[in-house]
Order: structure tokens, then C-alpha cells, then sequence
């Protein structure tokens, strides 16, 4: 008698759990699994644009966040697009340029998941993303490029970075605005996790 109890018991909970993960559609049993991938947010934000986007999606995916920091600050006359003789403007006409970065990633073996954020300059990443692309071991890794841009795209941004790390598999990335959400950054970024 205790055993149809404890079988009737089991059906119960078992038929309730396919009832709570079916999913609106009134098909499959859909549950949703915690990736047990670990994901980083390195970002390089001249204005701080970048580095709100890549706030937002490090906390809508639940990764850890990682400025990269230019050894030399960047200055407004610095980022001066207009003026050819610029830091900036000398950095991206010269593509072996690497500018050094004043800070480095603890233990960059620990991350599965790797997305990388930046402004575009000159329809591309800029150099310093170049130099982070040289200074790790990404083999095996899932790399993916985000940019934010008045209206500039990715331009060759994901193909560069995938010849500076060939061991990576590196996405084509995405361009987003400053005002995206942290649901569609979390929607956008759920393909990768």
C-alpha cells in the first residue's frame, strides 16, 4: 500500500514539473539550464559609452567585467579625429601599432566566453583592442566583438581580431547604441552562453 502511495506521489510531481515547463507554444518541455560557462566583459571606452553597454550586458549575463586600461590615458587632443596628427588618428593609420595597456586580466585560462567591447574608430576596433587580442592565449575560446558607434558598423573588426587570435573562434560581434537594453544586450548574448 505504501509503494502505490509513494508511486502515486512521484506521478504527481513528475506530471506538475512538465506542467510548470511547458513552454506558451503548448509544445516541448522546456527547461531553462544555467550555462556552466565562465564569461568575461573586457571593454576599452575612450568617452564611457562603451564601458555603460558593456556594463549592462555583464550584469544582464551574470560575467565578470574588465576595463582595459591604456597605459597612457587618451586626451580630448588625443582623440581628436579631425586632426591627422592626433594620437589617435597616428594609432589607426599605422596597423602594427600596439598601444600598451596599463593593466592585465588575473587568469584569463578561467573564461570560456570572451566579449570584447569597444568604440569603433575608423570604421574598425581600435589598436589598444589589438594589443589585448596579442597579450592572451585564447585558444579554444569563444570571442565575441561589440562596438557602440554614432553609426559606423563593424566593419572588419571581427575578421582582424580572428588573425590576431587564429586558436579563438571570433565572431563578427555587433554595433550597439548607448541606450540598448539590458534585456536585449541578455537576448543577444544568450546565443554564445
Amino acid at each position: 500500500m505504501k509503494l502505490k502511495i509513494f508511486a502515486a506521489v512521484l506521478i504527481v510531481v513528475f506530471v506538475g514539473t512538465i506542467f510548470v515547463f511547458k513552454n506558451n507554444n503548448g509544445g516541448e518541455v522546456m527547461a531553462e539550464a544555467k550555462s556552466n560557462k565562465k564569461v568575461l566583459v573586457a571593454y576599452f571606452s575612450a568617452s564611457g559609452v562603451t564601458a555603460g553597454v558593456a556594463d549592462k550586458l555583464s550584469k544582464a549575463i551574470g560575467a565578470d567585467l574588465f576595463e582595459i586600461k591604456p597605459a597612457q590615458p587618451y586626451t580630448n587632443a588625443d582623440l581628436d579625429w579631425t586632426n591627422k596628427k592626433s594620437r589617435s588618428s597616428v594609432e589607426m593609420d599605422d596597423r602594427s601599432s600596439r598601444p600598451a595597456i596599463a593593466n592585465k586580466v588575473t587568469d584569463m585560462s578561467k573564461y570560456d566566453v570572451i566579449f570584447v567591447g569597444f568604440p569603433i574608430w575608423w570604421y574598425r576596433e581600435p589598436s589598444i583592442i589589438d594589443t589585448f587580442m596579442e597579450s592572451y592565449d585564447f585558444s579554444g575560446k569563444q570571442v565575441i566583438p561589440f562596438a557602440t558607434s554614432g553609426g559606423s558598423g563593424m566593419g572588419d573588426s571581427g575578421s582582424i581580431m580572428q588573425k590576431l587570435a587564429p586558436k579563438a573562434k571570433v565572431d563578427n560581434g555587433k554595433r550597439f547604441s548607448s541606450g540598448v537594453s539590458e534585456k536585449d544586450l541578455k537576448t543577444w548574448a544568450s546565443k554564445w552562453l
